[in-house]
């Protein structure tokens, strides 16, 4: 049972469903999709939330149209959970569901019910800036509620105009009692309000706005239809302002934790406002100080204020005051860091607030009988992840802490993780087969009888395109039998609709003029199965990018566009044939390249779920840097924790650890890799995870190698457990931030590096209280609740001293060997001289030079930093595009132990689901060689960026797994012995005379 149906609900549900158990998925709202719904893009990609979170599609990442329609998975909406008894493996929930009054079963989510409403209440999807009805749907993909308890006018409009017979006001809640084996934990998170702050002036002026609220403004299916418009009187805003850390870092409300997203989300609210105006608008962060740790994030924030003009303005606010009656501009003041006080006003002021437990959490917590920590946020285990206090319930996203859409995409698939070796313990679910009618048998002598459908899209089809006009001209195109117009094709209603034209007109192959290809094939590739018909005798038109959103002022243009490209692709699609998938077993063993912290884990995680693995280490021994490491932040003992997982490995008789050894070569696909050790032996194995960690910089800046007295942090580490004279006889302790972080070649923030400073700063202190301990930095970044760390240490009287980019510390050796340290005190405005005793360098998190050779032989992407780069940094944080692949540790990026830990069992999780599998189906339309007419000329083996190419027997063979249906190999092949099904040389002449084709 995962508990919210979140983004994080929604991934921990995909892992376990498709891994074979079954999976009850509560809400305690009427749709799922949790916050994610309510923001317009996400950072640094700029992806859209709602096509994210829509289809099942190679590049989204959580799927919510998949999960209505899983087998393996029950959704329960407007649920709570009322009590728990029992064990691990053995839990009894007793769950309240209550009514919506509205049959989902029957109804068709066609919007009647909502049209003649008469009542209006404020919009809590929309941050309460616009109305909605008493029945309504928080976005258009969700299906009506009924809110009956609040001001229903009880006239019965709705039930009258309801063609389905789908409501009725006689429904009652029910109780449900359900079994079920382990709990996952995904409650979300609420927005801390900020109207008790009187000096915001929130709720007082209407120009000022929390971050979410100027999200919905912002949107295109917002209460402004996207429009940036001042909410006091509908005027443009020219000038608008963020203020950072409203409800976080505050120690006098109890919120002294970092909410960890908010100057991303700034950042690109601020980037999206300028690109929304063409850079007409005057945009500003007010910080104290700018956190970007994520991957990708410092590139992000870097182009925000180079290439977009964002400003800057590190300070502390002091207040804001509207300045007039009329227009109500705010003018805000504050202190920069010279002292100064300084005034300046804005049109709009957003407030980025912090991130607090869901509502009625603690009430939760007590029924599950866990543990919170001092902020009221589920206490995580040590180096567990995701663990709880109560053995079998497992925490997911921001229910343990506030963090970003990967990291919590990562935890939910380690809860599942988790979960899952709890039930493995048991009887495993039976998966339940999908109910496909057998496909009909259609050949080219079959009258063709083409249904065409055109997806509105709310308004980004319909509003630019007119579709009874195109539905009405194409409905006279030779073979059509049927036209129709649907809102949302990528919903569950919406394919409904297609699934029973195709029954009720004995349809033969359909065209669906909707969104882009990539996103929502595998939607209408699921309902033509389900209506019995190969999915392969299916266009998709993309016409939102192709005709919509480009010819929007000219619609009469994009319209014409529309019928033309239907045209081609109903006379393409007529004389289609089907296409049958191919199937091939699957080798249940995993390979796991390095031994570390993180590749430990995943090993161990998928061995306790009862696979094979061979662990690959080019050393004699096991652990990796964490063989470096004595403490974690919290005073974990990591040696300890070392030592037992290594214990586990070597006791597990599913695992075998190859030790100096590395990998030669690969080859084969996803299930049926092989792959050559150094040592000659050959593995053969179904998935491989990338966990070949990172390395710490070695400084060639301030004497580094030059003078004993200067270390790295994982150097003094080790001083400290061992020499401590040293330590207690030092009277100025230096360390300084971002060596060989933040700087051309190594473009991004290394993200541990604050905390492990000010936590070793803090131990110093504790040895040595008389010491004098400097921290020069470029930001503090300890994120989340490790700003407590930062917090403790300044009460300590540890010194910070902030230095710019452009005036870095100088690191000078004197007379009599001493070593002085130059910095510019952001306060004072001076440069001071510190004579210290040991510097301590925060260096860089680097990629190790053996991930140029993994990448080479597995054909893997590296970003810039030369990290592997997964297959989307927001959305698949730990896969590659290329399938049976995945990533955890610091191969992927600078990340802490625990971090590391988590993505191990993500990655495993993502695994599982591929190694559940008796056999693989090939997907994607592949390419096909005439042998009779191949030279064996290696042309697509050498052109073919995946691999798939293969000379067999004198000739080439495609393997229908590895090909991405590019078409490099039938462009390229000089004797045109390749064929890209579905692309063959007759159906691009049909499309070429389609086009040409009048009907009248």
């Amino acid at each position: 049972m995962i508990l919210g149906a979140g983004i994080a609900g929604i991934r921990a549900s995909l892992d376990l469903a498709e891994s074979g158990y079954h999976v009850y998925l509560l809400d305690h709202s009427s749709a799922i999709g949790g916050t994610m719904p309510m923001l317009d893009k996400t950072f640094p990609t700029h992806n859209c939330s709602i096509c994210a979170l829509s289809p099942k599609s190679l590049d989204c990442g959580c799927k919510m149209t998949e999960i209505g329609k899983h087998p393996n998975i029950t959704v329960i909406t407007n649920a709570n959970l009322t009590s728990l008894s029992g064990e691990p493996g053995n839990f009894t929930a007793t769950v309240t569901k209550q009514t919506r009054f509205i049959n989902q079963e029957k109804c068709t989510n066609c919007g009647a019910c909502i049209e003649v409403c008469p009542v209006e209440l404020p919009n809590e999807f929309n941050q309460n800036l616009d109305m909605r009805k008493a029945i309504y749907r928080n976005y258009p993909q969700a299906k009506p509620c009924l809110d009956i308890q609040e001001q229903c006018a009880d006239c019965k409009k709705c039930l009258n105009v309801c063609q389905e017979q789908a409501i009725n006001f006689n429904m009652s809640d029910e109780l449900l009692e359900i079994e079920i084996g382990s709990i996952i934990l995904s409650s979300g998170f609420e927005l801390f309000d900020p109207t008790d702050l009187k000096y915001y002036g929130y709720g007082k002026y209407p120009n000022v706005l929390t971050s979410l609220e100027y999200e919905r403004l912002l949107s295109p299916a917002g209460p402004t239809g996207g429009e940036l418009i001042k909410p006091s009187n509908n005027k443009a805003a020219q000038k608008v302002a963020w203020i950072q850390c409203v409800g976080s870092r505050n120690v006098r409300i109890n919120k002294g934790y970092c909410s960890s997203i908010c100057c991303m989300f700034a950042i690109k609210e601020a980037v999206m406002t300028k690109e929304l105006t063409n850079n007409q608008t005057d945009t500003v962060i007010f910080a104290m100080d700018i956190r970007t740790h994520g991957k990708g994030f410092e590139t992000y924030f870097q182009k925000a204020e180079k290439e977009h003009n964002v400003r800057f303005i590190r300070s502390r606010i002091f207040g804001i005051e509207q300045i007039d009656n009329i227009e109500q501009n705010l003018r805000i003041r504050y202190a920069s860091e010279d002292g100064h006080i300084y005034y300046e006003d804005f049109d709009i002021v957003v407030l980025s607030t912090g991130l607090k437990p869901a509502k009625e959490f603690n009430k939760l917590a007590d029924k599950l009988g866990i543990e919170l920590n001092n902020y009221s946020f589920c206490k995580v285990s040590d180096f567990s992840g995701v663990g709880t206090s109560k053995p079998g319930i497992f925490t997911a996203g921001t229910a343990s802490g506030p963090k970003d859409i990967p990291e919590t995409l990562i935890q939910a698939s380690a809860a599942a993780c988790e979960a899952a070796k709890v039930l493995a313990s048991k009887q495993k679910a039976i998966v339940k087969p999908d109910n496909f009618t057998p496909a009909k048998v259609v050949t080219n002598e079959d009258e063709p009888r083409l249904g065409v459908f055109i997806c509105s899209c709310g308004d980004s089809i319909g509003g630019t395109v007119n579709i009874p006009q195109v539905l009405d001209y194409v409905s006279k195109f030779p073979g059509v039998k049927i036209t129709q117009e649907i809102n949302y094709g990528c919903s569950c209603t919406g394919q409904f609709q297609i699934i029973n034209a195709i029954k009720d007109f004995n349809l033969n192959r359909i065209v669906v003029g909707a969104c882009n290809t990539r996103k929502h094939q595998h939607s209408f590739y699921l309902a033509l199965q389900k209506a019995g018909l190969n999915k392969h005798l299916l266009e998709i038109v993309n016409i939102r990018e192709h005709c919509s959103l480009v010819h929007q002022a000219y619609p009469e243009n994009a319209t014409e566009k529309a019928i033309d490209l239907l045209k081609m692709s109903c006379a393409k699609v007529t004389i289609k044939k089907p296409i049958q998938s191919v199937k091939i077993p699957m080798n249940h063993t995993a390979l796991v390249i390095g031994g570390g912290i993180a590749g430990m884990t995943n090993a161990l995680s998928l061995a306790e779920m009862g696979y094979k693995v061979h662990l690959i280490e080019k050393s004699e021994k096991l652990g990796g840097n964490a063989l470096r490491i004595k403490k974690g932040f919290w005073n974990e003992d990591v040696e300890y924790y070392l030592n037992s997982l290594v214990a586990k490995l070597s006791q597990n008789s599913h695992i075998t650890v190859h030790y100096k050894t590395e990998v030669a070569a690969v080859s084969g696909s996803v299930g049926n890799f092989t792959t050559t050790l150094s040592s000659g032996r050959q593995i053969a194995h179904g998935i491989v995870t990338i966990a070949t960690g990172g390395e710490e910089y070695r400084p060639n800046e301030y004497f580094y190698g030059q003078d004993a007295r200067v270390m790295t942090q994982l150097e003094l580490e080790n001083l400290m457990v061992g020499s401590k004279q040293q330590i207690n006889d030092a009277r100025n302790i230096v360390f300084i931030q971002c060596v060989g972080s933040r700087e051309p070649g190594r473009n991004y923030c290394s993200k541990i590096c604050c905390t492990k400073s000010i936590k070793m700063a803090l131990d110093i202190k504790a040895q040595n209280p008389v010491a004098n301990v400097f921290i020069l930095y470029r930001d503090i970044r300890t994120y989340g609740f490790m700003e407590d760390l930062y917090t403790e240490a300044r009460s300590k009287g540890i010194i910070f001293i902030r230095y710019s980019d452009n005036n870095r510390p100088v690191v000078e050796r004197g007379n009599a060997n001493t070593l002085k340290v130059k910095v510019s005190d952001h306060i004072l405005g001076e440069q001071i001289e510190i004579y210290s005793d040991i510097i301590c360098l925060a260096t860089a998190k680097t990629a190790p030079k053996s991930n140029h050779h993994i990448a080479r032989i597995f054909n893997l992407p590296l970003d810039e930093n030369k990290f592997f780069l997964e297959e989307n940094i927001k959305l698949f944080p730990v896969e590659f595009d290329a399938e049976g692949i995945f990533l955890c540790g610091l191969a992927h990026g600078p990340k802490s132990i625990e971090e590391s830990i988590t993505q191990a069992k993500a990655a495993a999780s993502r695994a599982s689901v591929i190694l559940s599998r008796d056999f693989l189906e090939s997907e994607i339309i592949y390419a096909e060689v005439n042998p009779e007419k191949c030279a064996a000329c290696l042309t697509c083996v050498r052109m073919c960026p995946h691999g798939a190419p293969q000379i067999i027997d004198k000739a080439a063979w495609i393997n229908p797994l590895q090909c991405q249906g590019c078409g490099i190999c039938a462009g390229e092949c000089p004797n045109k012995a390749i064929e890209l099904q579905g692309y063959k040389d007759n159906m691009m002449l049909a499309m070429v005379k389609g086009l040409f084709t009048e009907v009248h």
